[in-house]
Formats: C-alpha cells, sequence, structure tokens
C-alpha cells in the first residue's frame, strides 16, 4: 500500500488535527488498549508533537480518550477530521504517525486499523 496525501483541515476548526488514544483498563479480565503500553504511546506522540512545534490551536491536539470501542484492534489511536484509524505496537510506529500524518498530512497505510475489527 502508498501513503495517501491529506488536505488541510476545515476551515474555522480550532486544531488542524486531534489525535485520541484510548486508554481504557478494563479490569474485568478483558483485553484492552492500557495493557498494551497505550499510555507509553500517548506519552510519546504528546512530546514528540511538542518537540516539533505541532502543538496548539490550528495545529495538532494530542487527547487521552476511554474506550474507543476497537479492542480487538489495541492499542488504537484516531486522528481526526481525517477519521484515520491506527493500531501500534511501539515507540518507531508512532514516530511514523506523528512524521507522516500529524507532520505531512500522509496517511500510514501500514499501520491503518483494518475496519472489520471492532471490539
Amino acid at each position: 500500500m502508498t501513503d495517501t496525501t491529506l488536505t488541510a483541515a476545515p476551515t474555522g476548526s480550532y486544531y488542524g488535527r486531534h489525535i485520541f488514544f484510548c486508554l481504557n483498563d478494563r479490569t474485568n479480565g478483558e483485553d484492552s488498549c492500557a495493557h498494551h503500553n497505550a499510555q507509553a504511546g500517548f506519552d510519546r506522540c504528546k512530546a514528540l508533537v511538542k518537540q516539533a512545534g505541532l502543538s496548539g490551536p490550528g495545529q495538532v491536539r494530542v487527547n487521552k480518550a476511554g474506550c474507543l470501542d476497537r479492542c480487538a484492534a489495541g492499542p488504537v489511536a484516531v486522528v481526526y477530521p481525517e477519521a484515520v484509524w491506527y493500531s501500534f505496537v511501539d515507540e518507531s510506529d508512532i514516530d511514523e504517525i506523528v512524521e507522516s500524518h500529524l507532520k505531512n498530512g500522509q496517511v500510514v497505510e501500514r499501520l491503518v486499523t483494518p475496519a472489520h475489527l471492532g471490539r
């Protein structure tokens, strides 16, 4: 698959892009994103976005989220306004999402969560 270049965020949007990381922690024995280092992915993304000067109004906002109901693909993050879902494994995946998608507007196809994977 090849990377897809995206257009700019809609006019009037406070942030150009929002990335939400599922940090849900199921304590009933069910698998969840928190059991797969989701917090580390969130922390790394937030630090990289800030370091790159991408944070703030008109740019990128990195947010925590509760359950996004895509547990089977976890850990997951979703970027809006494009509604691109990512499954990530390690720091290099987060680095690539920040550099390619959040900074340059190109979807990282290899990390896109398969559409059929839900809870």
